[in-house]
């Protein structure tokens, strides 16, 4: 069971402003991508997924229903970062992260985190008659294999 992700991503120019530092927007894009990469690593992709041992389920989708960040440091282009990502909590339709990205990580003596954000996404399900999503359980192939980080592995 996986509590705990990292994904490294170098800032593109494209998601500098004119003064070749990373638009806050940007922040949520690399979040999201470095969920899917950890979606990844554990043999699942954000879309499509059938449900059931035998693929024979209804596709389920991760909508996010809450996202934030908070910027401490800038990141600049040409920089890498490692983006950390932990389970903050998994509930019966909807699982928690948390993020934070490290400057320097490379750097035991420079590294410090530049931002930390949160995402909220729930499970879901496409209902093809009325064209809406709707909330389902988590499905024991993902359950199984994620794990809420440690007491204390998440700032206050």
């Amino acid at each position: 069971m996986t509590h705990r992700f990292l994904y490294r991503r170098r800032v593109e120019f494209a998601d500098t402003d004119v003064a070749g530092i990373m638009h806050f927007s940007n922040f949520f894009r690399f979040m999201e991508v470095a969920e899917h990469a950890f979606y990844r690593s554990l043999g699942f992709s954000v879309h499509p997924f059938k449900q059931g041992a035998g693929g024979d389920g209804p596709h389920v989708g991760w909508p996010r229903v809450q996202a934030s960040a908070d910027f401490r440091l800038p990141l600049h282009f040409e920089e890498e970062v490692e983006i950390e990502i932990l389970v903050e909590e998994i509930r019966t339709k909807s699982v928690k992260y948390f993020f934070q990205f490290w400057k320097h990580p490379d750097s035991p003596a420079d590294r410090v985190v530049a931002a930390t954000g949160r995402f909220t996404v729930v499970c879901v399900i496409f209902d093809a008659e009325t064209r809406r999503m709707k909330a389902v359980a988590i499905p024991d192939e993902w359950r199984e294999k994620l794990s809420v980080a440690p007491e204390g592995a998440i700032p206050a």
